[in-house]
């Protein structure tokens, strides 16, 4: 008699309880879920291995593994509610200021009232340009897993493109498996792993955030950046949409004035790949120190979705194909307001930042 795959479900589900009540932290969770909720569980194992069954037991077997799922789905939320107060309350305490012995001074000048910062601006500017573009705003984590921040994205351990991103890895759990995300898109694989299940595609978003990489600052990199990315994945999706919502926003944004272009490149998560550029606002293509004398600027790069990134999150490329692009904030900003060097943007010089009040 063939042993049923299930035979010990209940045993696995006891086991990512258990696991799902020993994560301490969020980041502990986070990192976990993938083995307790995502692709990489038991259960996804599980659920891969009844089409084995005769197809009388596949059905009474699939509303069994529906419910353990459901039962660990909901631990696993109840852990996470748990822990995310927990840490509010963590941060609220920390924050706390005893101002019994304050002595209040008399201001003798008039106080300025603030106001958003450029790089805060700019961002809110290209989220109302890809919202009438028909996108939604998405957000993540800064600080994630290495599955999500590369392996998930086709970049394995030890892969030469991880040379590509300077990366920051925190001081938590095992070593190198935790970073300050060197890029949003780890935001796209969450996004997509959300929709699958919950069985709504298509996907059409952008995610604005702030990025880390051991960069050197000059006049076009900072170690601490923000980027948006875009993500589309839907049905019939070409290489020529993808142009297209580059072009698009890149008129809608900087200018009938202002040209792009996609030039041959390479990034694991995409293929095929282009780095776009625009034409540098500062100089409009004559040639300038910011440009490098090319008349031409940088933005971000693009591609099709490979299909291991969607293979990854569960998602049929056959039926499914998509895009992504990403560029940095700052660099619009830059281009934008004709600043020759992104350092002045956080050496807090008040003379620059009342101009953009």
């Amino acid at each position: 008699m063939t042993t049923s795959p299930l035979a010990e479900l209940s045993t696995h589900v006891t086991d990512l309880i258990a696991r799902i009540d020993r994560a301490a932290t969020l980041a502990d969770l986070h990192a976990d879920e993938p083995f307790i909720v995502g692709k990489r569980s038991i259960l996804s194992t599980l659920q891969k291995s009844l089409g084995a069954l005769a197809p009388e037991e596949r059905k009474s077997a699939g509303a069994q593994l529906q419910e353990a799922r459901r039962g660990v789905e909901e631990a696993y939320h109840v852990r996470r509610t748990f822990l995310e107060e927990a840490t509010r309350t963590q941060a609220l305490e920390a924050d706390r200021l005893d101002l019994g012995d304050v002595v209040v001074a008399k201001v003798s000048v008039p106080l300025a009232v603030g106001h958003p910062g450029i790089v805060a601006a700019t961002q809110r500017q290209l989220e109302d340009v890809f919202v009438a573009m028909g996108f939604t705003v998405s957000d993540g984590p800064e600080v994630e897993s290495d599955w999500y921040n590369f392996e998930a994205l086709n970049i394995p351990p030890a892969h030469p493109a991880r040379g590509m991103w300077d990366t920051f890895y925190v001081d938590l759990g095992e070593p190198e498996t935790v970073v300050l995300r060197t890029h949003t898109s780890p935001t796209q694989v969450h996004l997509m792993e959300k929709a699958v299940a919950a069985d709504s595609l298509p996907i059409h978003s952008v995610m604005p955030g702030r990025c880390y990489r051991r960069d050197t600052p000059d006049a076009r990199h900072l170690a601490a950046f923000h980027q948006i990315e875009g993500l589309v994945v839907d049905r019939g999706i070409s290489f020529a949409d993808l142009a297209g919502v580059i072009e698009t926003f890149t008129h809608s944004y900087f200018g009938p004035d202002i040209s792009s272009r996609l030039r041959p490149a390479f990034f694991p998560f995409t293929e095929p790949s282009a780095e776009f550029e625009i034409t540098c606002t500062i100089c409009r293509g004559e040639g300038c120190r910011t440009c490098s004398q090319t008349g031409w600027i940088e933005l971000g790069g693009c591609g099709m979705l490979d299909p291991a990134v969607l293979e990854a999150v569960g998602i049929d490329g056959d039926e499914w194909s998509g895009f992504a692009f990403g560029f940095g904030i700052d660099r619009c900003a830059q281009m934008r307001h004709q600043i020759a060097d992104m350092r002045a943007l956080i050496d807090n010089d008040v003379r620059f930042l009342r101009q953009f009040s």
